[in-house]
């Protein structure tokens, strides 16, 4: 058997960035600049006694360092990643960078790893290249490779900028909801949409941004890289063209202001109060109960994951987080999935034996139809398509699956679709004390 890695997409794919920050996957998009050293050296060493080589699926020349780690390895299973790294820097870079941008693409390698904001090594690693930029000669900045980590290095730093910021004003507009009913709720509207849009008329980094815009036309002018649809006619945004996504919503902006107008329009103040007291508690699952964004690296807490990405880099038997043009809230854009027939499970303890239990549930992804089962023979619900409106969806527990204190919920799509094998999706998870 010869192996055929896709070594080129980082979302919705075979071997996608484990656990990838959402505000990556909607700035960098499916086909950015991934080098990905260490996990394709852990992709290639979990498959290799299963197979007699392998040929690289690839796009292009996004993932050029992703090609020359399977080449080593494929080569010399026991190659040291670094060492080939610094043989790749030292080839197409130039002697005088050997270990330093080798560190530097393990570097960005890293920026990709876990909850983007907490990771502040992000800036480090743009501290890192913008010290060989100053270092580089003219020669140097015309290498594209050179170039390509270049422009992934300011990429992440203006995606981490903008998230810190962007989040920070969507707390701040949260709090001027709460306070709508006493300063009125056009009056809170009114101020909660003015922060909201700070992030489009008071926007941060600018020099940063301005960077990756300059580096976008050099890799034009060097490879004719296409960064951008309407600037160099790249086939879709999706298929590499970053650069057109590089100001993304972060927060829930759009989904807020659409609730906003819907708000206006109510003819009453207590309408309007109980529709901004809605977006204030939406993740509150009231006295007793739970609430779970599996998509999220943080608000899991009841999620069984699996074997993970180690043992399990292509997810057969392990939660992977995947994404969706699913418009309205951030949480909406992603979601945890299981790949064909695995189920996807959460198990809850300490529950009140002697309580009924409901569930609400946002569905997300691919339109497949899925089923909850609670415990491994009480159905919530049998096989039903998800809603072609993201909404959320609610269920009554049947009290026997609580009865013990614990609780442990399957989800499945249909069984032996084949296909791409997606389709077990969920985005927002409440369970409600009744």
């Amino acid at each position: 058997i010869r192996h055929y890695p896709d070594i080129t997409h980082s979302r919705e794919c075979q071997y996608p960035v484990p656990n990838w920050d959402v505000a990556f996957a909607i700035t960098e998009g499916r086909e950015g600049i991934n080098p990905r050293p260490l996990g394709e050296a852990q992709i290639i060493r979990q498959l290799q006694p299963y197979t007699l080589g392998s040929i690289t699926y690839s796009e292009g020349c996004n993932d050029d360092v992703n090609k020359a780690i399977w080449s080593a390895l494929e080569w010399d299973p026991e190659a040291d990643v670094t060492e080939a790294l610094r043989e790749y820097s030292r080839y197409y870079i130039g002697a005088r960078y050997a270990d330093t941008f080798a560190q530097g693409l393990l570097a960005l390698e890293r920026n990709w790893n876990g909850p983007l904001l907490t990771n502040a090594g992000v800036y480090t690693t743009l501290q890192q290249f913008q010290a060989m930029e100053k270092a580089a000669t003219p020669q140097d900045k015309l290498n594209w490779r050179f170039q390509q980590a270049l422009y992934r290095a300011y990429y992440d730093a203006y995606v981490r900028s903008r998230l810190l910021y962007e989040q920070g004003l969507e707390d701040r507009a949260m709090e001027a909801l709460r306070a709508a009913p006493r300063a009125g709720s056009l009056t809170a509207l009114a101020e909660a949409e003015t922060l909201l849009d700070a992030a489009v008329t008071h926007p941060v980094a600018q020099d940063w941004r301005a960077r990756v815009f300059e580096l976008a036309e050099a890799l034009y002018q060097s490879i004719r890289m296409q960064l951008s649809v309407e600037r160099y006619q790249a086939i879709a945004v999706e298929r590499g063209a970053n650069l057109d996504s590089v100001d993304a919503p972060l927060n829930n902006r759009v989904w807020l202001k659409e609730r906003f107008a819907e708000l206006r329009r109510l003819p009453t103040e207590s309408d309007r109060l109980q529709g901004i007291a809605e977006i204030v508690h939406w993740t509150d699952p009231g006295p007793g109960g739970y609430y779970d964004e599996p998509g999220s690296l943080t608000r899991r807490e009841h999620l069984l994951t699996g074997p993970g990405f180690e043992r399990d880099p292509g997810c057969y038997e392990s939660v992977r987080v995947g994404f969706s043009g699913r418009a309205g809230r951030l949480a909406w854009a992603r979601h945890a999935e299981t790949l064909y027939d695995t189920p996807l499970q959460m198990r809850y303890t300490g529950l009140d034996p002697h309580a009924a239990y409901k569930i609400r549930v946002i569905y997300g992804g691919d339109e497949r139809k899925v089923r909850l089962m609670a415990g491994p023979n009480i159905e919530v619900h049998p096989y039903l398509a998800k809603p072609a409106v993201t909404k959320p969806l609610e269920f009554d527990i049947p009290p026997a699956a609580t009865a013990s204190g614990e609780l442990t919920l399957s989800w499945m799509r249909e069984p032996g679709l084949g296909g791409n094998g997606r389709g077990c999706q969920i985005s927002e998870v409440w369970l409600i004390r009744k």
